[in-house]
């Protein structure tokens, strides 16, 4: 197998990772009718909303700890451990008879999703040097979105089959995936082979103390989580805003904002990608200005999708925000290797992970509170000052000296 492609290959093989790993978490939300025929417990929106809360909450816990154990042990057996029990998981749900079931099957995913991405982003970072780290990382992530678009044809099938062969087969795809991986996947071999890098690894107490101890993670953490909150408003709230504001109902509101978000965020990793790449071979801050090229895309976008009345209107800003989000998210990991060594990039991204999602996790309970008050598009319209804020301490604080952190 060719050296020089074998980086794109790791790309490609993780990137059906990255598919199955989102659409599986997201076809529960798509699948509830289905169930609440079967399950009772899921009539009500509060048992629905815990049940959804246990992911979010689980992952995010578990995200730095899963950055340190991804920073300490052998990256291909934890992507494929995590891709068999998450899949293991979604074929078990398929069998699932009541709510305790489902809810603690959903919490044994948080665990297995969230071993997957600070070890999938370390991997690719590793392969990939400052020529292609970007849109290495951007093709990987457009798996991500294709997944989360993917997921609403859960209900699709559930409606024309059953929820329970949904689930079934999916996990079965996802375990017989993990089996390929297995023959064709494998750990970077050159001088900063796995063997070395587990050799040089060090306490994760020694880690996270490196991690604080640099001022430039504090910029960077700062600048991944306060994004993260119209980015999860837009995941969790954007079709409720559609409904609300254009007067339709939510089978066609749905669809029409994680399309329009979805495939504008692929298109936006992909030229986000090439673009840095580019940039920061002439200037160490080419990534820097590429993301904030993105956050700044996302201001006039909050603004409008929080006051416009009109269809093109609100697909135009939807356009907008997923786009220039794209541009942001697609540099985030190559901006950590920048600041931060190798041995130490896991740990940090899943540390940039657990703030993203709590950040989530409370906007999305303060938009329930202003869609009951009428009030979610103004809402919306305020995260635009929040990242306002971030952009401008971003250009003036954040300021990468390599392209690729290096100890000496």
């Amino acid at each position: 197998m060719s050296t020089k492609r074998y980086p794109w290959i790791v790309v490609g093989l993780l990137w059906l990772v990255a598919l199955l790993n989102y659409m599986d978490r997201q076809m529960l939300a798509t699948m509830r009718p289905s169930m609440q025929v079967d399950i009772k417990d899921l009539n009500t929106a509060e048992n629905f909303g815990i049940l959804m809360a246990i992911f979010l909450w689980i992952y995010g816990l578990m995200s730095p700890v899963a950055g340190i154990i991804a920073d300490r042990f052998n990256r291909k057996s934890l992507i494929v451990g995590s891709l068999f029990v998450w899949s293991g998981v979604t074929f078990a749900m398929g069998y699932a008879t009541s709510f305790d079931q489902l809810y603690w099957l959903r919490a044994i995913m948080g665990v297995s999703e969230a071993l997957y991405i600070p070890a999938a982003l370390s991997l690719i970072a590793d392969y990939h040097t400052g020529k292609t780290r970007s849109l290495a990382i951007g093709i990987h992530m457009t798996g991500l979105y294709m997944g989360q678009a993917l997921g609403g044809f859960g209900a699709t099938i559930a409606s024309n089959l059953s929820w329970q062969f949904t689930f079934q087969s999916f996990g079965f795809i996802g375990m017989v995936y993990s089996i390929i991986l297995i023959l064709f996947l494998r750990e970077i071999n050159s001088k900063n082979s796995d063997s070395n890098r587990l050799q040089s690894a060090v306490s994760p107490i020694k880690g996270l103390r490196f991690l604080f101890g640099n001022p430039a993670f504090w910029l960077l953490l700062l600048y991944f989580t306060l994004p993260s909150l119209p980015g999860w408003a837009v995941k969790n709230w954007l079709p409720t805003l559609f409904s609300e504001t254009l007067g339709i109902d939510m089978a066609s509101a749905g669809p029409m904002a994680t399309i329009t978000t979805s495939g504008s965020s692929l298109l936006g990793v992909l030229i986000g990608g090439y673009l840095s790449d580019r940039w920061v071979q002439k200037n160490f801050r080419g990534r820097v200005y590429t993301g904030a090229i993105g956050l700044a895309l996302t201001i006039p976008a909050l603004i409008l999708l929080g006051f416009g009345s009109e269809l093109w209107h609100i697909l135009t800003a939807a356009f907008c925000f997923g786009f220039g989000f794209g541009l942001f998210d697609t540099n985030n990991m190559p901006i950590l290797c920048q600041l931060v060594p190798s041995r130490y990039r896991a740990t940090g991204y899943g540390l940039m992970n657990l703030t993203g999602i709590f950040s989530g996790a409370m906007v999305t309970d303060w938009l329930g509170k202003s869609s009951d008050a009428g009030n979610l598009g103004q809402s919306f319209a305020l995260l635009a000052i929040i990242v306002l804020v971030v952009l401008t301490v971003q250009l003036y604080f954040l300021r990468p000296k390599t392209i690729d952190y290096v100890e000496a």
